[in-house]
């Protein structure tokens, strides 16, 4: 285990980070945390410590600190799942305000003692699907960026998390290796709903040596207001 941890604190120096001690703290609870609701109900796949720490702790982090996020920004991460990338992103980033959106309520629950053992604030969690939130007047085109991780393909992920960004934003997605093959598929989704690929980097997760990428496409028009599409639509007929 004290092996595991260094990786976080080595990651941590190289990516300059700057974790302090009581984030690390914050951390080791949340992993605990992760695994005993794990034995109760499917948060995720990945359970032991060297795979949480490394599959979803540092590779948010490195996600998150190539996108380069600013002091201020108001942050959507749709499809957060057991919250990845936005709880390590506000235990890296604690004066971040940051909404959390998950279609299911047992993962909110979750997250709901996540935020108050680790004593997070300006956390707000919302249970829902994409396609409806995105048509409420609070959520839609109002966050300066929306981050999403092993949500969905990028044709289909666009119609999701693109009506939420504001003209002047962007959405970051966490992708694996194929991403020029699924920028390639989305781009005419992409044009369709207000946005314009601004950035594509691919880079190896330490430790493990496996290949991921990056995705950010800005909002440079405003999405035509029959997007998203009703619930199930954007999957099963994509853009």
């Amino acid at each position: 285990m004290i092996k595991e941890w260094a990786y976080l604190l080595e990651t941590s120096e190289n990516y300059r980070l700057n974790l302090q001690a009581e984030q690390m703290e914050q951390f080791v609870l949340f992993l605990k945390l992760l695994q005993e609701w794990n034995t109760k109900m499917n948060l995720t796949a990945i359970d032991d410590d060297e795979g949480i720490i490394i599959k979803h702790f540092i590779d948010s982090l490195i996600f998150l600190k190539k996108i380069d996020i600013k002091n201020q920004w108001y942050i959507l991460d749709l499809g957060t799942g057991a919250g990845f990338p936005g709880i390590p992103l506000k235990i890296w980033r604690p004066e971040l305000e940051i909404v959390l959106v998950d279609s299911l309520q047992k993962r909110i629950n979750f997250l709901r003692e996540i935020v108050e053992r680790l004593n997070l604030t300006k956390v707000k969690l919302i249970h829902g699907r994409a396609e409806d939130l995105a048509q409420m007047e609070d959520y839609r085109e109002k966050f300066d960026c929306v981050v999403s991780r092993a949500v969905a393909n990028l044709r289909v992920l666009s119609e999701y998390c693109l009506p939420f960004v504001k003209i002047g934003g962007f959405f970051a997605g966490a992708k694996g290796p194929d991403l020029k093959q699924e920028l390639m598929d989305a781009h005419k989704a992409i044009l369709i709903l207000g946005g314009q690929v601004a950035e594509e980097e691919y880079y190896e997760l330490p430790y493990l040596r496996e290949q991921r990428s990056l995705i950010k496409i800005a909002k440079i028009k405003s999405t035509p207001k029959k997007y998203p599409r009703k619930a199930g639509m954007p999957s099963k007929k994509p853009l």
